[in-house]
């Protein structure tokens, strides 16, 4: 995923398109997750939400992208609720790759990559050149081409994961949300897809993203929502905002800051628990 962003890929970064949430309430059935929560994603940057496990990471990201309803309040897309705009339009403005995407037996790589541009689809405007060469681009950029037409299910979780990343990048959109974009992959894919989501972010797109590991976070984000029961802690640059008290609070953790020599983003390094 070395290959430069062609900017057929980044058409809609510059449409407008802002992300919030007002009060928003959400949860599962009688167990509330998030409680009155305010909240306004920077255009153009990208935003990494952190947190220990059950804190609500995913769940804000699955009202973000209109997976599931709120109980309360409203998720904004553009000072409207999400909840009330069509399908396509919002799925001409957002793109989400889940944590634990599925596809049909079968699919291959080109053809879930080709499911990306059926929000750009419609009774005047069929399947053009256009949007051929979008899906051949975005085979490019995710080192993909050779593997185009082998089956989802005969590669590796990584090779996958990568599929499902191009199909999100050729939907065009200029948000795009990653539940753990980095999940299934090895060190040397988890750099190149970190460094993709930037590329995407300096053509213009907004990236929202839940990551686990807060060094990558702070490394490859320009903004952090930290995140504890349900609740945004703290938000802001990483150097601004993560502190050895904020790594604490969150994991329960004592750590040494350090600050990474190359990207000058803070490193958490000689962890140890707390006593309790």
């Amino acid at each position: 995923m070395t290959a430069k962003i062609p900017s057929l890929l980044t058409e809609s970064a510059h449409t407008a398109a802002t992300l919030g949430t007002q009060n928003l309430r959400m949860g599962y059935g009688q167990r509330i997750i998030i409680e009155s929560l305010d909240l306004s994603i920077p255009q153009g940057q990208v935003t990494a939400i952190v947190g220990p496990n059950g804190c609500g990471k995913s769940t804000l990201l699955a009202g973000l992208s209109r997976l599931q309803k709120p109980l309360g309040g409203a998720v904004l897309l553009n000072g409207q609720a999400i909840n009330s705009l069509p399908s396509r339009e919002v799925a001409r403005l957002l793109a989400l790759l889940p944590q634990d995407a599925t596809a049909p037996d079968g699919l291959t790589v080109s053809e879930l990559i080709r499911f990306g541009r059926q929000p750009h689809q419609g009774l005047l405007r069929q399947w053009s050149e256009h949007d051929q060469a979008v899906v051949q681009a975005a085979l490019e950029v995710a080192d993909l081409v050779d593997l185009a037409d082998r089956p989802l299910e005969s590669m590796s979780g990584g090779q996958r994961q990568r599929a499902w990343i191009a199909m999100a990048i050729a939907q065009d959109t200029p948000l795009l949300l990653l539940d753990e974009p980095t999940s299934a992959l090895d060190l040397g894919h988890q750099i190149e897809v970190f460094e993709l989501i930037r590329q995407l972010a300096q053509a213009g797109k907004t990236v929202v993203m839940v990551v686990h590991d807060l060094s990558s976070a702070c490394r490859y984000a320009d903004h952090l929502i930290a995140m504890k029961q349900g609740k945004i802690v703290d938000q802001g640059p990483p150097a601004a905002i993560v502190t050895s008290d904020l790594v604490e609070t969150l994991y329960g953790v004592r750590c040494t800051l350090m600050q990474d020599p190359h990207s000058g983003t803070p490193v958490i390094a000689g962890v140890s628990l707390v006593k309790r």
